[in-house]
């Protein structure tokens, strides 16, 4: 594994890599509340097909985090990505992208809106934005489970989740979901780069930014504003890879996923739930391995 700090948009970024770099490029993207360090599962599992490329997200670990809401638009989170993509460290044209959580919307966003530079898109329990406002705006079961979303919406959430030695951060990264693998030195880790400077601000701004709507429970949202679904389709091929255990984001947000991305193959890993990237890797691994070899116009 190597480091890197990249000067995307103007703004210093830190970079981890994995693999060689006369390898075809995967863009690795992490949620909430992680950092680069979440592929050190996965990445060493792929560095024999791809150069894996995971950048401490705008607002995380190392990477630049302003304080203000607005630098957390959709646009302004995957404009670093695509000028990830355009560095020497990429080199432009098209690669993969993959995305968890959080990080599934920034890859969505780069596929939907930048197809030139995507050529594969692969997601691990995260959602594309239609059919998850659908569920978060029904009032049902996906609306129970993300009412968490409005805690730290909250202007007081950064002081509250690092209280008392970032208690309340370890409970909601490990409510109703296994995080026995988050111990010893990781979690040491994880903490460190929790108690970077304004980095609690940055990471929830991202929640404060979304233009996301989430229901009160029994109470559905009848008026959510016109989405326009030409704009949201994914062109590439697309693998969504989903730990089945998830109770952070359940299955029927991905129900009609097939409408917005044609070229859609699902695989399903038992025994596993949200944070199925540290739980599984090699099942991940493989299944993304499997998926590109079984690709005809893979050329390594």
């Amino acid at each position: 594994m190597q480091t890197h700090t990249l000067s995307l948009n103007g703004n210093d970024f830190f970079v981890r890599s994995w693999g060689q770099p006369h390898l075809p490029k995967l863009i690795l993207l992490h949620g909430f509340p992680e950092y680069s360090g979440a592929w050190d599962d996965l990445a060493p599992e792929l560095s024999g097909m791809f150069h894996c490329i995971a950048p401490d997200q705008r607002g995380y670990g190392q990477s630049w985090a302003p304080s203000d809401v607005g630098e957390y638009t959709l646009s302004k989170l995957v404009s670093d990505i695509v000028a990830l993509i355009n560095t020497d460290l990429v080199g432009g044209g098209q690669v993969a992208v993959m995305g968890h959580d959080w990080g599934a919307s920034v890859a969505y966003g780069i596929a939907m809106f930048h197809p030139e530079h995507v050529n594969r898109l692969i997601i691990a329990n995260g959602v594309h934005p239609v059919p998850f406002q659908r569920e978060l705006a029904k009032g049902g079961a996906q609306t129970e489970a993300s009412q968490y979303i409005n805690f730290i919406k909250s202007n007081t959430s950064p002081e509250a989740l690092a209280a008392d030695d970032f208690a309340k951060m370890t409970r909601l990264f490990s409510a109703k979901i296994d995080t026995s693998w988050l111990v010893g030195e990781r979690l040491e880790a994880y903490k460190k780069e929790w108690a970077r400077e304004g980095r609690l601000r940055g990471m929830t701004n991202w929640y404060r930014a979304s233009p996301l709507k989430v229901a009160d429970v029994g109470v559905p949202i009848d008026d959510l504003p016109a989405i326009p679904l030409e704009k949201l389709k994914v062109h590439c091929d697309h693998l969504l890879i989903w730990g089945m255990n998830d109770t952070a984001l359940l299955p029927q947000t991905t129900q009609g996923l097939e409408d917005h991305c044609a070229q859609l193959k699902r695989v399903e890993i038992d025994d596993a739930d949200h944070w199925v990237l540290h739980q599984k890797p090699v099942e991940v691994a493989d299944a993304i391995i499997d998926w590109v070899i079984g690709d005809d116009i893979y050329i390594p």
